[in-house]
């Protein structure tokens, strides 16, 4: 009660000091910094006004997440700026550099593939994921690593560029094929590299058509002069170039490359959808899925800032979807040129300022179309990813629902899981898992060291297990299951049934896995005297049963093996004359392990009181039982 106590007070405290702090704010733009407790940024924003933005977060009524980044802050603090363009970069500068808890992150793991030409004397094509200032041509970003790789193995086909990383000291195969121009014995002038440059530059800017064009004149030329073989590779990379190259669904009037964003939100979480068209050509799109916890439109553009902070291959224009009603604007400047577009008040204008490429805001006509279909897709990819968490719970509750009429029971909420563990009856131990409502409850989960059972006895082991769990639910008045399951057929359930009934009054239900001679679930038996049951082996019902085998199988294994690892080391150190438990542990607690104390010098054991030459006894008794 006393630190509950403890607790209000210096809550109470912290908001008095964010209500002096909030009288001090200017009225000018710049970058806010919400903190926890213990001083850690948990959140980043932007606004035009930091007077007006940061106190709306202490004043009036906000959503379920909002409230939750709310509840965190203890303290705040905030950096001017001398314009919306410096406070955008600033936002996105700090969000990388802190990583805010609350913040939507563009993290590291989940940059884009990009196509590189290295800036080198005899240039490669790569796939990276890293944007180095090495003056070297990228081009993307690609929506995943396989569309990066498909585009790389085509260009690869069509330009001899050199393969290698590393310069060999003779031709390699890829020359022989037409695929390299062979430098390492070969000189290479400038110019062909510029032109095969160039190229490539072309045809992932889009120009695949005049390329393809090109290619069919080739293939004529080569087939009127009777070059057959020439004609057909010819042929087949015009063909892998549709294939690739031309997977379309809209195309506009114009040629301009463009990146047309959208997003939905629903439960806390958005989707942001990019489309990207090349050439007037849709030819890709992306979806990025997380929890936002602040203002739905200003978490979408720090993504969208974020992710174009990193990206050197800039379309010629970025369409952006309005600011829905009732959020805040912080930004209501126009862009120039905007023609039918607005800047919506969410930082379009800054943006376009500081990327140097027009960012428009479309109302009507076809980029209003475009958008509204980036926003479709959002929506969809998200309606989706619900309908499949639904669709599997759905599913898993109607598996143990329907687990439970095969079995006899009315309800089936509650499902307790035993498993033994022994080799030839050493550290024995046995493991217990809780699934609720067919769905693992991994902090329910037991371990048992086998105290009363002397060699391998599972009836025995079974016995102990039971007693000591149900004799604890019934003293601590814990949840009684619906259903217990063992491992194992009629004794390993005979036993369970005998101690819960003659010993513990109990009544629960249980039923035995039996595996087959490959170590597989086999066979469901419930009942005393038990019963199979016939359980079809494509069912939901039996995929249940097997994943709570397979987990409590698993636990058991992994505890068994850290009580076999310390039983071996003990037994080792115990091995020595001289050696008492006092003494190993005192070894086990300096030294960490059995290899450094048998890596370790005479010397080394001194501060441990321990003498030369029963040093000497330890590490040559631990070097011959390894040899």
């Amino acid at each position: 009660m006393d630190d509950f106590a403890k607790q209000l007070q210096e809550q109470e405290k912290a908001l008095e000091k964010i209500r002096n702090k909030l009288a001090l704010l200017p009225d000018l733009p710049g970058c806010y910094l919400m903190k926890n407790a213990d001083g850690k940024i948990i959140y980043v924003g932007k606004a035009k006004v930091l007077k007006n933005r940061v106190r709306s977060y202490f004043t009036g009524s906000h959503d379920g997440k909002t409230q939750r980044l709310v509840a965190d802050i203890r303290d705040f603090e905030y950096i001017v700026t001398g314009s919306n363009i410096e406070a955008l970069i600033l936002e996105c500068n700090l969000i990388k550099t802190h990583q805010p808890r609350y913040n939507v992150l563009l993290k590291d793991d989940k940059t884009f593939p990009y196509i590189k030409i290295t800036n080198e004397p005899h240039p490669r094509l790569e796939v990276t994921r890293r944007v180095l200032k090495d003056k070297a041509k990228y081009f993307g970003p690609y929506p995943n690593a396989y569309a990066a790789q498909q585009t790389k193995k085509l260009l690869d086909r069509m330009y001899p560029l050199r393969k290698c990383g590393v310069m060999p000291k003779e031709v390699c195969l890829y020359y022989h094929m037409g695929q390299c121009l062979a430098p390492c014995e070969k000189e290479v002038p400038q110019e062909e590299y510029d032109r095969i440059t160039q190229e490539i530059t072309s045809f992932l800017s889009g120009g695949h058509e005049e390329i393809k064009k090109e290619l069919q004149r080739k293939m004529q030329e080569a087939a009127e002069e009777l070059y057959f073989e020439r004609a057909k590779e010819l042929r087949d990379q015009i063909l892998n170039i549709e294939a690739i190259m031309e997977k379309q669904k809209i195309t506009t009037t114009d040629t301009k490359d463009r990146d047309v964003l959208g997003f939905a939100v629903d439960k806390g979480w958005m989707c942001v959808q990019i489309l990207y068209m090349r050439q007037g050509k849709m030819i890709q799109r992306h979806a990025s899925v997380f929890p936002f916890y602040g203002e739905a439109y200003s978490d979408f553009m720090s993504f969208v800032t974020q992710y174009y902070s990193d990206n050197p291959a800039l379309p010629k224009e970025i369409l952006l979807p309005d600011m829905p009603k009732g959020e805040e604007a912080e930004d209501s400047s126009r862009p120039e040129d905007a023609g039918e577009s607005i800047d919506a008040g969410g930082g379009a204008a800054s943006l376009q300022e500081w990327l140097g490429i027009k960012v428009l805001v479309p109302q009507r006509g076809t980029k209003r179309q475009l958008v509204a279909m980036a926003e479709e897709n959002a929506k969809v990819s998200l309606d989706e990813k619900f309908r499949l968490i639904e669709r599997d719970e759905e599913r898993t509750s109607k598996a143990a629902a329907n687990l439970g009429q095969y079995i006899g029971i009315e309800s089936l909420h509650r499902i307790e899981a035993f498993d033994n563990s022994n080799i030839q009856g050493t550290n024995p131990v046995s493991a217990m898992v809780v699934f609720i409502d067919g769905k693992p409850d991994k902090k329910e989960y037991r371990k048992y060291k086998i105290r009363s059972v002397q060699g391998p006895d599972d009836y025995d082991t079974m016995r102990e297990v039971v007693r000591r769990r149900y004799e604890r639910v019934l003293k601590e008045n814990l949840e009684l299951p619906d259903l217990i399951v063992v491992d194992g057929g009629k004794g390993q359930i005979s036993a369970a049934i005998d101690v819960l009934q003659n010993e513990l009054g109990l009544f629960i239900p249980v039923c035995g896995l039996v595996k087959d001679v490959k170590h597989r679930t086999a066979q469901l038996m419930v009942g005393d005297p038990p019963e199979p049951i016939s359980l079809p082996r494509d069912s939901q019902e039996f995929y249940l049963l097997q994943r709570i085998q397979d987990e409590v199988h698993r636990f058991a294994i992994t505890f068994h093996r850290e009580q076999r690892g310390k039983s071996m080391v003990a037994s080792k150190l115990d091995a020595i004359p001289g050696i008492g438990e006092k003494r190993r542990k005192l070894l086990l607690k300096h030294f960490g392990s059995l290899k450094k104390i048998k890596e370790a010098r005479i010397e080394d054991f001194r501060p441990l009181s321990i003498g030369d030459k029963l040093a000497g006894q330890i590490i040559a008794a631990l070097q011959e039982e390894e040899s």
